[in-house]
This record gives C-alpha cells, sequence and structure tokens, in this order.
C-alpha cells in the first residue's frame, strides 16, 4: 500500500491552478492521429469540479459548439494529455455541480463574473 501512494504523490501535477465551478477554462489537450501529436484547445464552462481525489481527480467542461450543441468533456486533472489549463474568468456561482445550465440557452445560461 505504501509503493502505491508514493506512486501516486509522484504523478500529481504541482502546476495545476485553482479551479472553481463556473470558472470559464481553455484546457489544452493532446490529441494523437495515426503518428502526428497535436495540441488542441477546449474552451467552456466548468460545470462539475474534482470528483475523486489525489491522482483520479477531475473536471468537466462544457462548451457550445456549433449550431447551439451543447457538448461536455471530462478531463482528469493529472493526465499526461492535458498539456495546461489556463482559467479565463471567474464566476459567481451558488451551487457545486452546475448541471442546470444544461437546460439554459442564450443569454440565459451567463453567469456573473467575479471580481
Amino acid at each position: 500500500m505504501n509503493l502505491v501512494e508514493s506512486l501516486e504523490r509522484q504523478m500529481v501535477k504541482s502546476d495545476v491552478p485553482q479551479l472553481a465551478a463556473g470558472d470559464t477554462v481553455r484546457v489544452h489537450v493532446r490529441i494523437v492521429e495515426g503518428e502526428r501529436e497535436r495540441i488542441q484547445p477546449f474552451q467552456g464552462t466548468i460545470i462539475r469540479l474534482r470528483r475523486g481525489n489525489g491522482i483520479n481527480g477531475n473536471f468537466t467542461v462544457r462548451r457550445i459548439a456549433s449550431h447551439g450543441i451543447g457538448v461536455e468533456r471530462t478531463f482528469l486533472l493529472n493526465s499526461p494529455r492535458v498539456e495546461k489549463v489556463d482559467v479565463l474568468r471567474h464566476a459567481k456561482v451558488r451551487r457545486a455541480q452546475l448541471y442546470y445550465l444544461r437546460d439554459l440557452r442564450g443569454r440565459a445560461a451567463r453567469l456573473k463574473e467575479r471580481r
């Protein structure tokens, strides 16, 4: 058991910014296409944060793609595929999970910025 805990401590990233539900983030993800590898940004609002702790911590980001279709993606915080996470803005929210944003469209889905 001690060996597993020491391996987990080595794998945990130290450069992860302070994240909260409602934050607008840009997650840079490493994409492998055949033999080529590139970094693709995924920008959206965090609707769920830190399911699991330690090395298994993850968060879900939701964005509106073309034609108003919502796309949600769950990222492991300590995954080697996640290059970096940039926090663009913080929002003022009163919930830990923002699942209600799935039902809202347009201006109704806006969140007030926290200053």
